[in-house]
């Protein structure tokens, strides 16, 4: 089968995401496909929703010699409406790669509205959803609760998990190596991984090192692009609440360093919403209890009170009153630890997640319905 993949920029981009995107690429290659990569610059969004008229682009796609498409959700504004050209002049089903829907996130009134009216038209112009969580079809289908006319069980759909596997991290820690790491009494090392944006919360994780004084480090693990306001707002924060001595940024490292990031802090930290959080699953697999939120799949990797800790959003206090607990209590630090380490080994690896994928990929392809009569059912 030759399948059509489009996104933004290059595949080698550096997010979970774009590694999900990787690993599904590479389950297809090796089970005999051939993928073709359509990629389109990373632009502004405004900019991005004139993809859909460019002609160089609609002529390319509609010539493609392709028998499955498969469509980063990411890109949803650059085809929320030439799709249901794609869809009547050309015979491969589409699929759309959901990770995230912008329209989860917080924004004005006014951009909610437009983005929930975009992301919808997008979604109801593909034939099917191959999504990395349960939270996030459950999602994409509240988006067609408020119209009539769209039931979106029709929607063939597929949940393959994201895996941490892929990290270069042998030998595996094992429990003589996390119990020595908890039970030492210097600071508690807490780690964070992630974009430098917003809505990764890292001022929270800032906030909260406040309210708990001395003896708890920050470790940031983020790109320090110098046109990152966020990132600049960040370092002033830490000058503002005097945090110098507890806070350390490390910048892009490569997956060696990060191992080693992993392997040497006690807990991880990351008060965002996710649509599944592959770096939560990471640092379960270093044995890391994960403070995370309440809202999106955090809850789908994170046991609470188990393996970690689920906050409310926004809840610094929450956030400081974890750190506080695993400073003090190293006990629990570690028998959360051991529990974080179990349920990363109970979790599907790559090979076993994204093949079940490539399995319905094969599967779908061919029944899914066309010009806007989706096939009933919904699997995963």
């Amino acid at each position: 089968m030759h399948i059509g993949l489009i996104l933004y920029g290059s595949l080698d981009t550096l997010s979970g995401g774009y590694l999900y995107d990787r690993m599904l690429v590479q389950a297809l290659e090796e089970a005999g496909h051939r993928v073709t990569l359509f990629s389109l610059p990373w632009r502004s969004y405004p900019r991005h929703l004139t993809d859909n008229w460019r002609p160089s682009w609609r002529a390319r796609l509609l010539a493609a010699p392709v028998d499955l498409w498969l469509q980063d959700e990411l890109n949803h504004p650059s085809l929320f409406w030439f799709n249901r050209i794609l869809r009547t002049r050309h015979p491969a089903p589409i699929v759309s790669i959901i990770h995230h829907l912008r329209s989860s996130e917080a924004h004005p009134r006014p951009l909610s509205v437009l983005y929930r009216w975009i992301e919808r038209m997008y979604l109801a112009s593909v034939d099917a959803f191959l999504v990395n969580s349960h939270t996030t079809l459950a999602t994409v289908r509240g988006l067609f609760a408020v119209t009539q006319g769209l039931e979106p069980t029709r929607w063939p759909a597929h949940v393959a998990y994201p895996a941490a596997d892929h990290l270069p991290a042998q030998p595996e820690i094992n429990a003589e190596a996390i119990a020595a790491r908890a039970l030492l009494t210097d600071r508690l090392r807490v780690l964070f991984v992630g974009n430098l944006i917003p809505r990764k919360g890292v001022h929270l994780l800032l906030d909260a090192l406040a309210r708990v004084g001395e003896g708890i480090e920050l470790t940031i693990v983020g790109s320090l692009d110098p046109h990152n306001d966020y990132a600049n707002f960040l370092q002033r924060k830490i000058r503002t609440l005097r945090l110098h001595s507890q806070v350390r940024f490390t910048g892009r490292v490569n997956e060696t360093e990060l191992v080693s990031l992993y392997r040497s802090h006690h807990v991880f930290a990351a008060p965002s919403y996710e649509g599944f959080g592959i770096a939560y699953l990471e640092a379960q697999r270093f044995g890391l209890p994960v403070i995370a939120l309440t809202i999106g799949a955090a809850s789908e990797v994170v046991i609470d009170g188990r393996t970690g800790v689920l906050v409310k959003p926004g809840d610094s206090a929450a956030i400081a009153a974890a750190f506080q607990r695993f400073s003090s209590d190293r006990n629990l630090l570690l028998a959360m630890g051991l529990a974080a380490r179990l349920r990363y080994t109970l979790h599907p690896t790559w090979e076993e997640s994204m093949g079940a994928a490539v399995r319905w990929l094969e599967s779908t392809a061919t029944p899914i319905g066309r010009a806007g009569e989706p096939s009933p059912g919904s699997r995963g």
